[in-house]
């Protein structure tokens, strides 16, 4: 089967698109992945095919104030930029990350069945759940249920401002004002991440987080037998500042070591019980007794997978939704606002109360649960 990946180069989305590639050349599939050029020259090195998406720069008339029109509008102008690409390659089967849905509208342009990639649960609204973000838990009884309903009431007028923008988009280039969706959805968590929905998709199917790691590098955590505390600061341009700096004056003398693992050049003035820089986080993991994260998809479900428990400072987008739905499942402890005496109390916690570890373990079990994402894309494609 010959695939077409397209995915933007923000991290939480483009490391699930290539390892989706590498499940596809695993299987014997042909995928070329679309996205970003940081990750062009690291998706080669690992034998994938890649190329650059076209469309991804923002044009003036973009208003990046406005999620719809971000998302919708430029996905159009994303599906005229490829569209000749993917022409040329032939594709029996697109897969279009959630966010950089011109990969989908191109595939629909060009009569070819496309898939749908969720690189965290599934953030469709329900009529059994309060509103992605609010990181509630579903409401309980009649007053519960009230709560949740004129929530959803507060935000449907933005839903069906975006299925606006989302049919003009469409009948911009071409394509029927109606959507008619993917063929099927891949939910790339753990099923200890989603949410029971009386209204689950019957094309929507949890295959498990899509994980790589974007270097062979290993970094060595401090020596010593003290208990290693990884800090993962969030790749997201939401998430929140000055983790690692905080950490490093909240666990001074708390009897941890320290290793940070981040993308961005590491600090040069770190105590000695304390190192950072860019390194295998699986390597990482299977050393640590707990994380302290930003709440974001990827590193929270690396973290769940090593059984390791974490200590969440969410930032924006939907940092809060998953740092609460941790919290729930008993995996993890959120701190907000992102404090020095806050985040001190959370970690000692974490490592001190076994039933957090038990929590992240219990999460890592439930990946025999998923469905096969290279499955249910060779289905899509008939």
């Amino acid at each position: 089967m010959r695939v077409a990946v397209v995915a933007g180069p923000d991290p939480g989305h483009a490391i699930p698109a290539i390892a989706l590639c590498l499940r596809f050349i695993a299987a014997g599939d042909d995928p070329v992945l679309f996205t970003g050029v940081r990750w062009l020259e690291a998706a080669r090195e690992a034998g994938i095919t890649a190329r650059k998406l076209k469309g991804l720069a923002p044009r003036p008339e973009d208003d990046d104030m406005d999620a719809g029109q971000r998302i919708h509008s430029r996905a159009a102008h994303i599906s005229t930029e490829v569209l000749p690409d993917l022409s040329a390659m032939l594709p029996d089967l697109v897969v279009s990350d959630i966010l950089t849905a011109g990969g989908g509208m191109a595939a629909e342009r060009l009569d070819v069945p496309w898939v749908e990639l969720s690189p965290h649960p599934l953030y469709s609204p329900s009529k059994g759940l309060p509103p992605i973000g609010s990181g509630l838990a579903p409401g309980e009884g009649l007053r519960g249920q009230a709560r949740d309903a004129l929530m959803r009431t507060a935000t449907a007028r933005s839903i069906r401002q975006g299925a606006r923008q989302r049919s003009a988009a469409r009948v911009g280039v071409g394509l029927p004002a109606t959507d008619p969706g993917p063929v099927a959805r891949l939910i790339a968590t753990l099923p200890a991440l989603e949410v029971p929905r009386p209204d689950w998709p019957e094309n929507a199917h949890v295959v498990g987080p899509l994980l790589w790691e974007p270097t062979a590098d290993l970094l060595t955590p401090p020596p010593g037998d003290e208990p290693l505390v990884m800090i993962a600061p969030s790749t997201a341009f939401t998430g929140a500042e000055g983790m690692l700096e905080t950490a490093l004056k909240a666990l001074d003398g708390a009897g941890v070591r320290v290793v940070a693992s981040m993308l961005d050049e590491p600090p040069t003035d770190l105590p000695d019980w304390a190192r950072a820089g860019l390194g295998r986080q699986d390597a990482l993991l299977a050393q640590s007794a707990a994380v302290v994260c930003g709440g974001g998809h990827g590193m929270l479900a690396k973290t769940l997978l090593a059984g390791v428990p974490a200590v969440t400072v969410p930032g924006g987008g939907d940092q809060w939704e998953l740092a609460n739905r941790a919290a729930r499942q008993g995996s993890a402890v959120v701190v907000r606002p992102l404090g020095v005496d806050a985040l001190r109390e959370a970690v000692l916690r974490v490592l001190s109360e076994p039933g957090f570890g038990a929590a992240a373990a219990g999460a890592a079990a439930g990946l025999t649960e998923v469905a096969d994402p290279v499955a249910v894309c060779r289905a899509a494609a008939g």
